[in-house]
């Protein structure tokens, strides 16, 4: 089990991340990061995140993630 990281969470945050349509969500985004491990290795992906090119609706697909650097992705509109 991994350590606290020592961040306070609200009550709203905590109730707003258990619910089903977000934990679906973040089910799918942690499949998608280890399927680009599988295939490119965590060397490759060390400080880089995985993109969703179409959103996350579009799907887990390898024609709809791209490894990215973490500025880039997390500053996207």
């Amino acid at each position: 089990m991994a350590a606290p990281s020592g961040r306070k969470y609200s009550k709203y945050d905590k109730s707003y991340q258990a619910r089903p349509e977000q934990v679906k969500k973040r089910v799918a985004r942690n499949a998608a990061r280890r399927l680009m491990i599988k295939k490119h290795s965590k060397a490759a992906l060390k400080g880089k995140d995985v993109d969703h090119k179409r959103g996350t609706e579009a799907g887990n697909g390898t024609s709809n993630l791209k490894i990215m650097s973490r500025s880039k992705n997390r500053s996207k509109k």
